[in-house]
C-alpha cells in the first residue's frame, strides 16, 4: 500500500514538473543529438556521407544534446536554446552522416520548433472526457453549455 502511494505521488510530481517546461521539444532535441552521436560510431560501410569527421562531426550533435537538456532543466532560456538547436541540427546535415541518416536531423528540428512554440503561461488542456462530463453536469443543473466550459 505504501509503495502504491509513493508511485502515485512520484507520477503526480513528474507530471507537474513536465507541465512547467517544453518537455517534448527538449526530449526530441536530446534524442536527435544522441542518435547522431550513435551513427557517428557506425561501421564504415554503413556511413553514407563521411563529412568533416573531425571535431565538428562530434561537436554539433554533442551541443544538440546539451541544448536539449538545458531546455528541460532551464526552460527560462528556451528561446535561445531552441534557436541554437535548430542551427546545430541543420549543420549536422554536412558534418554527421546526413544528419544521422535524417532521423537525428528531423528529431532536432521538430524538437526545436515545438520548444519555440511552447507558451509557459498557457492554461492546461482539458481532456475531451472531462469536457463532456462538465457539459453533462451543467445540463443536469440547467446551465447553458457555453457557460459550463
Amino acid at each position: 500500500m505504501l509503495a502504491v502511494s509513493r508511485v502515485g505521488r512520484w507520477r503526480r510530481d513528474f507530471r507537474e514538473w513536465r507541465g512547467g517546461r517544453p518537455f517534448l521539444g527538449g526530449l526530441l532535441l536530446t534524442l536527435g543529438g544522441a542518435e547522431i552521436l550513435v551513427t557517428m560510431k557506425a561501421p564504415l560501410p554503413v556511413i553514407l556521407h563521411v563529412g568533416m569527421q573531425g571535431l565538428a562531426g562530434y561537436l554539433l550533435p554533442a551541443l544538440m544534446l546539451v541544448c536539449g537538456l538545458l531546455i528541460l532543466f532551464n526552460p527560462a532560456q528556451r528561446l535561445f536554446y531552441c534557436l541554437l538547436g535548430i542551427l546545430l541540427s541543420l549543420g549536422t546535415w554536412l558534418t554527421s552522416n546526413l544528419g544521422g541518416f535524417l532521423v537525428g536531423l528531423l528529431f532536432g528540428a521538430v524538437g526545436s520548433c515545438v520548444t519555440f512554440g511552447w507558451l509557459p503561461d498557457q492554461e492546461p488542456r482539458i481532456s475531451r472526457r472531462r469536457r463532456r462530463q462538465a457539459a453533462r453536469e451543467a445540463a443536469s443543473v440547467g446551465v447553458p453549455p457555453t457557460e459550463a466550459a
